[in-house]
């Protein structure tokens, strides 16, 4: 996600004779009883993410960063930084460009890249998730899907990039929360100092309203 673009929804499956088999549908929620799943996209940032991750520490939160490619490259110490602290880690793309007209060739030589990237910084870590950029999937999620990645989409999106205030993303977050909702955030692609107040505050509300964060199941990052 960018600062200045909204999330598009993921395109409706064909139906009628002769569509074919139902295409991969990304994930939008991880269960059904009061549990909230963090995620974070765009990132790693040199100054957003470390605030983050000292924030999701001291609550002990759990969350799965949507690392972009050629930021991996810039800062691998904050991807290792990430992983060490028993985050999971997702693809969101080398560049993130719009992949949504995209030829199934392109996308896995993007994401197989991407992937390579990610271990360059942290050998061995297992990337299981994806998401695409501007949530602008075209034929991404059947492509992730045969690489062993599971395509990850929202049920809340704060709309962060907006920066509203912090006052006004806190009210999102804890009116907004569903039952397995996966939250979509960002520490990453412009000025998310809002964003990490924001989850400061929120993270303690929703506990005392009974909500619980997690990851999917299986979501171990290494």
């Amino acid at each position: 996600m960018t600062s200045t673009t909204h999330p598009l929804r993921p395109p409706r499956a064909a139906s009628g004779l002769g569509a074919g088999p139902p295409p991969v549908r990304p994930t939008e929620v991880i269960g059904a009883d009061h549990t909230v799943c963090l995620t974070f996209d765009d990132g790693p940032h040199p100054e957003h993410t470390p605030h983050l991750l000292d924030v999701l520490a001291a609550h002990r939160v759990q969350a799965i960063f949507f690392v972009q490619g050629d930021r991996v490259i810039e800062h691998p110490e904050l991807v290792r930084r990430i992983v060490a602290a028993g985050h999971t880690l997702g693809n969101h793309s080398m560049h993130h460009d719009d992949m949504s007209t995209w030829a199934a060739g392109r996308i896995a030589s993007d994401l197989l890249e991407t992937n390579a990237v990610i271990r360059h910084a942290v050998p061995h870590v297992r990337v299981r998730y994806f998401r695409a950029p501007y949530g602008a999937w075209g034929q991404t999620p059947g492509v992730a899907t045969a690489l062993g990645m599971r395509p990850m989409g929202w049920r809340l999106a704060v709309m962060d990039w907006e920066t509203p205030g912090t006052d006004e993303l806190l009210r999102r977050l804890v009116e907004g929360v569903a039952p397995g909702a996966v939250v979509l955030l960002h520490d990453g692609g412009g000025d998310r100092s809002q964003t990490v107040d924001a989850v400061d505050r929120a993270i303690p509300e929703l506990r005392a309203e009974g909500w619980r964060f997690a990851l999917p199941a299986g979501a171990d990052a290494r």
